[in-house]
């Protein structure tokens, strides 16, 4: 038995469902859950929504089944919301596809629940959660940023951008002869100051950089289409 996150679904014959979820401890996990196309079952299997599962198969290679138990409906209260539905969509599709299958990671659980309860906030504080949010799943898969100090120089004062080489953030003065090649580092990210709309997309700028190159490019993917549909949404 283990706590879990629904991540995705999918119809598996005439009545059962295929369903994927970030768990406690044992990492991103998919079992089949009969009668998942039921009425019953169609308000517990919703992305976000947090639940018990109980897994259950003969070999531990095998797909298994799920028994699944509603504990918080997360993803209800987000359904007036464009921009909150679109940033469920883009983290649960980032983890569903970028999360090694049965890997543990339990502070990307714990993170991943306090983010989308974040999400139903009475303003548009999780915005700039999110992107941190982002930033803590590049840590989780061993590719986290260092936006500590300047990679150049070492020096920890006026840092404005960051290498899309090494994920190093780089100062002002290190970085002029260097800026058309560098990102922008938006100044919340490390403390300063509350963000603006264009701080909160050059942030995103910034994580969906690193997250192509580490867990998508590499392998010939690409970054999946909630996570795109979230910064087109953000934009307008």
């Amino acid at each position: 038995m283990d706590q879990g996150l629904v991540l995705s679904v999918r119809r598996h014959g005439e009545s059962s469902a295929v369903v994927t979820l970030l768990t406690a401890h044992h990492g991103r996990h998919a079992g089949l859950v009969r009668g998942g196309q039921s009425r019953r079952l169609r308000g517990v299997l919703q992305p976000g929504n947090q639940v018990t599962a109980t897994w259950r198969a003969r070999l531990e290679e095998h797909l298994g089944s799920f028994v699944l138990e509603l504990d918080r409906s997360l993803a209800a209260p987000l359904l007036p919301f464009a921009d909150r539905l679109a940033a469920l969509g883009s983290l649960c599709a980032l983890v569903d596809t970028g999360l090694p299958e049965r890997e543990n990671h339990p502070a990307l659980f714990e993170n991943t629940a306090a983010m989308i309860t974040a999400l139903d906030s009475e303003d548009d504080s999780w915005r700039p959660y999110y992107v941190q949010w982002e930033l803590d799943f590049l840590r989780e898969l061993g590719f986290g940023l260092d936006l500590s100090r300047c990679v150049a120089t070492g020096g920890i004062d006026d840092l404005v951008y960051v290498s899309p080489k090494s994920g190093g953030a780089v100062s002002a003065a290190a970085g002029v002869p260097y800026r058309d090649r560098l990102l922008p580092l938006p100044g919340f990210l490390i403390g300063h100051g509350t963000p603006s709309d264009a701080d909160i997309l050059e942030g995103l700028a910034l994580t969906g950089h690193f997250i192509d190159k580490h867990v998508y490019a590499a392998y010939d993917r690409s970054l999946p289409a909630p996570r795109d549909r979230l910064v087109q949404i953000l934009r307008r």
